[in-house]
């Protein structure tokens, strides 16, 4: 199963009000079978998620482009194929 890591650092001028549209875009995610795990980095800075179910990068990136972490460009988010072991 290929995997991919989403990393999303918050920018400077971060705002509050996405996070509650971020969660239902993974709750989706969830219920697609799509997300494996999430969760928030302890100092704030941001987080990260790990699809799975997804063809390739391409996909993956995508679907990552339509997180309203990216549409409403509060956070940098970046993928990458995670080769686990």
């Amino acid at each position: 199963m290929k995997l991919y890591l989403v990393m999303a650092m918050r920018r400077p001028a971060f705002d509050a009000s996405v996070i509650e549209p971020h969660k239902a875009f993974l709750d989706a995610l969830r219920a697609q079978g799509r997300l494996y795990l999430t969760g928030g980095f302890g100092d704030g800075s941001g987080g990260a998620y790990v699809l799975r179910n997804v063809d390739d990068l391409a996909q993956a990136r995508a679907i990552v482009a339509t997180d309203p972490l990216v549409l409403q460009d509060c956070s940098d988010l970046t993928v990458h194929e995670w080769n686990t072991r």
